[in-house]
């Protein structure tokens, strides 16, 4: 059964469960109606099930590679890729001024989902430029922009992030990378750069890559650190690639999965670059290309577990295998710990997606309406979207081989590709530990306002869906009760005991939301049917984990701390 991208359920997601009539609603986003939504969803449907997808298998077998300074891709990258850019699906979000279609970023994020769970190696290039032209959107001055941002809308040029070094990685303010003056308006950036996801590539046009780095009289620490544009050919006067710039591709890392997807080690020596944004405020700036890239990393773990999911089902239906016990098949689908996997499967995958939509629907209608509680939801929603969703991701595809059993360890069957895909979502754009202190330090700096908002607007829902599902609305009520009283406890630990308990905390969090979903789908679909029955699935096999994770939470950090170094190492 080939690949196929799940537009019935974006489509039940947007009009059903996330609220995005709210945001069609707004005069920004007015021009989103619902014929527009569904040109994009069929439009972007098409190219992922007819030309991404077969690009899936390829991309792991026949990886990029480096030869003589350049880097090779995937044999059908460069034409797929031009599709995408040739159709204006890298940048459906970008301003109109300069090129863009200005729609939600809840539609990018179908869009960006259905091209992950069809190829991810080639979608991680748009999301990338997709971040960049955000950074410049927001802090590139108008000359930067008049000319960097129509051509990475068009597809034309692609972008990168440059922060990690080897030896600054999650302290991004131990760079040792330099940037001194020109005189002419441009710097000179030197210093090696390394897991830069894109960082070269033969589709043609211009790699342009934003670049932390130090200026002289910079700060230690991220106060210090300065955004710099460095495009790989410097644009002459025309606008047009002209010479080369002063860096180059070092070597691509050899990796556990993501063959398609060049991961280069890059070096700067003396290169051209023009400051993006204030001096010394490189890391704000960067943070607008990384938290759009949180989201976006997030559904790239939903996208995988939706390819991973389709790939286990279509084999459990083939696959015949013992004497029937349920059904008259006699395929393994029909046997129930198959059923229990394939069910828990598509109950998590609809959860984390449902928490990304409305994640993606808080940042439109933050931008929109320009509401304080909207951008509050945004920033609350955005660790647990990374964290979940890749933790969904990679939960999925481990199961997706458990169902293949054998042959899920044969590397022939595919289904091995999707785990070592999906591993690394869980580590970059700041690993899902950062994410999990992300949430309960900066998001909880209000005293959990946000997060008891939110939690109100669960448990008003499941009051409401009382009538038609008492039990199951019952359910969900309570844990969003103990979870309240959870964030109340948590905001009145210290930090140490913060940390401790944080990815409890936030897994917590994300199994109140998903049940809280999966309960609207229910009452949508007359509280009977299929979406009732998955929401069963999610709330009485699922959910209740919150206990178990609640209770870690409370814990704290004395345990951990009582165990020295070297009673770990005994």
């Amino acid at each position: 059964m080939p690949f196929r991208a799940p537009i019935t359920e974006y489509r039940f997601l947007l009009d059903h469960v996330v609220g995005f009539s709210q945001v069609a609603a707004t005069d920004l986003f007015s021009e989103a109606t619902p014929d527009t939504v569904e040109a994009i969803l069929n439009g972007a449907g098409k190219l992922c099930d007819e030309v991404l997808a077969p690009l899936q298998r390829p991309s792991d077998l026949q990886g990029a590679r480096l030869e003589n300074g350049i880097v090779r891709t995937t044999p059908g990258f460069a034409e797929a890729y031009g599709q995408i850019a040739e159709g204006g699906w890298v940048a459906l979000s970008a301003g109109q001024d300069h090129g863009g279609m200005g729609l939600p970023i809840a539609l990018t994020s179908c869009v960006n989902d259905m091209m992950g769970a069809a190829c991810l190696g080639l979608q991680l290039n748009p999301l990338l430029t997709q971040g960049q032209i955000e950074a410049l959107e927001h802090h590139a001055s108008p000359e930067l922009q008049a000319l960097y941002l129509p051509r990475l809308i068009s597809g034309e040029w692609t972008g990168t992030m440059n922060l990690t070094e080897p030896s600054a990685g999650s302290d991004v303010g131990a760079l040792r990378s330099k940037a001194e003056p020109n005189g002419d308006g441009t710097y000179a950036v030197s210093g090696q750069k390394i897991f830069i996801s894109w960082g070269d590539h033969d589709f043609g046009g211009n790699v342009c890559h934003l670049v932390l780095a130090r200026l002289p009289d910079g700060a230690p620490g991220t106060r210090g650190i300065s955004l710099f544009l460095v495009p790989k050919l410097i644009p002459d006067e025309n606008g047009n690639p002209g010479q080369p710039n002063s860096l180059r591709v070092v070597s691509l890392e050899h990796k556990m999965g993501l063959h398609g997807s060049p991961t280069a080690v890059m070096e700067y020596d003396r290169a051209t670059g023009w400051l993006v944004g204030e001096p010394h405020k490189g890391m704000a700036a960067m943070f607008t290309m990384m938290n759009n890239a949180r989201l976006g990393v997030g559904i790239q773990g939903i996208s995988v577990a939706e390819g991973a999911y389709q790939h286990a089902l279509a084999y459990a239906i083939d696959r015949k295998q013992g004497k029937p016990i349920t059904g008259t098949t006699g395929a393994i689908v029909d046997h129930p710990d198959v059923r229990r996997m394939l069910a828990g499967m598509k109950a998590e995958l609809f959860a984390a997606r449902a928490i990304a939509l409305a994640n993606a629907v808080a940042i439109d209608m933050a931008r929109a309406t320009g509401d304080a509680e909207w951008s509050a939801r945004a920033a609350l929603l955005t660790p647990i979207t990374k964290a979940y969703g890749t933790d969904t991701g990679i939960a999925v595809a481990q199961t997706g081989i458990q169902v293949h059993g054998g042959m899920g360890f044969i590397e022939e069957t595919g289904a091995a590709q999707y785990l070592r895909d999906v591993r690394v979502t869980a580590i970059y754009e700041g690993t899902n530990g950062i994410q999990a202190a992300d949430l309960v330090g900066r998001k909880m700096m209000d005293g959990g306002e946000a997060a008891f908002r939110l939690l109100q607007e669960v448990q008003d829902g499941a009051e409401a869906a009382r009538t038609h599902l008492p039990e199951l609305a019952g359910e969900v009520w309570d844990a969003a009760e103990s979870l309240r009283e959870g964030t109340e406890a948590l905001v009145a630990q210290d930090m140490v005991d913060r940390l401790a308990g944080s990815v409890a905390y936030l897994r917590a969090f994300a199994l109140v939301l998903g049940a809280h979903f999966h309960l609207r789908a229910a009452i949508a679909d007359a509280g009977q049917g299929a979406r009732a029955a998955l929401a069963q699935v999610y709330i009485r096999r699922q959910l209740p984990q919150y206990t178990a994770l609640l209770a870690e939470m409370r814990d704290g950090a004395a345990a951990l701390y009582a165990l020295s170094p070297e009673d770990l190492a005994a």
